[in-house]
């Protein structure tokens, strides 16, 4: 008899990004001349949705893409990867979500985003009969912050009900007291079995300065005081802090080398997810995903480069216990 499989919805954006190497930057008397165009989906939801379905899971990407071909391109892209597309929902009169991405001769990058249909994902996407029948036989969702609240909030009170996992992933500008106390998260998001941060431009401990390990804690005790069952805090290739009830444990990073870290967070968060919905710990499952991020960042690419479940379990089992 064939073994039932984890099933995860995940509930965040989906892009197309257009990305083109440029001699230098346009200016509106100058055009300048491009090369190396590419054209790929990509967005928080989707690359997550991608990770877990690499880790074995049963997945679907709740999000909204508009009638046009970079919608069609998303929902071939996904399938790919085997990602079901039953809750991704086209909008009519609205574009897909795009981002422009213009890379100058020197490596600097300049973009422009519009959120497209991304921006009219709202709580009806989630009381429909369809998104109500995964999300309440699923064994987790995965909520970015990115979405708006309403829908995040309608998914997590709806997963409470019939005890679905819940996993928040959120991003910060920088860790701190000021950063915490500006929070205007609805209650519902503490009621989450595990929050995911992530600090903007921050892969390494190191890179917060002196201190800046005292500052990450703060936030993931803060957190934890406000309610938060489980906090987990990526350090990047240093690892991860977990904070929970019963204090604070640092999670080894794994060494490697380092070749891309564009997709990173995504191989983290997905594979943190997918292992939770597997029905492992909240501990478990950042091994899992410190292990996901390493072998993402010694690889080149996206999508191609997300671990698979086989990856993840052999480069753990060659790590001390």
């Amino acid at each position: 008899m064939q073994e039932r499989k984890p099933k995860i919805v995940v509930l965040g954006p989906a892009f197309v990004d257009m990305a083109i190497r440029c001699e230098g930057h346009p200016t509106p008397e100058l055009p300048v001349e491009g090369s190396g165009f590419t054209c790929i989906p990509t967005g928080a939801g989707l690359n997550e949705a991608i990770q877990a379905a690499l880790c074995g899971c049963e997945t679907y990407l709740l999000a909204r893409v508009g009638q046009d071909c970079f919608g069609e391109m998303i929902r071939q892209h996904l399938r790919r990867y085997e990602v079901l597309t039953d809750l991704l929902y086209a909008t009519q009169a609205m574009s897909t979500g795009i981002i422009v991405t213009l890379v100058s001769s020197d490596g600097e990058n300049f973009a422009c985003r519009s959120q497209g249909a991304n921006r009219v994902m709202s709580r009806d996407e989630i009381e429909y009969a369809a998104a109500e029948q995964q999300i309440s036989t699923s064994d987790a969702i995965l909520v970015n912050d990115s979405i708006a609240t309403p829908a995040a909030v309608a998914a997590i009170r709806l997963a409470e009900i019939h005890k679905t996992k819940i996993v928040v992933n959120a991003k910060m500008s920088e860790p701190g007291r000021q950063a915490v106390s500006a929070l205007n998260w609805p209650v519902e998001f503490y009621n989450a079995d595990v929050i995911v941060m992530r600090f903007k431009g921050i892969m390494c401990g190191s890179e917060l300065g002196a201190g800046g390990e005292g500052e990450l804690k703060f936030v993931a005790t803060e957190l934890i005081a406000r309610g938060a069952q489980c906090v987990v805090i990526s350090l990047g290739w240093h690892g991860a802090l977990l904070a929970d009830r019963q204090g604070l444990r640092r999670i080894a990073g794994i060494p490697g080398e380092v070749v891309d870290q564009n997709g990173c967070d995504a191989a983290f968060t997905g594979a943190l997810a997918a292992c939770l919905a597997s029905g492992d710990t909240p501990q478990r499952a950042v091994r899992f995903a410190v292990a996901a991020e390493s072998i993402m960042r010694g690889r080149f690419g996206m999508h191609e480069s997300f671990p698979k479940k086989e990856d993840i379990l052999t480069i753990l089992q060659a790590q001390p216990d």
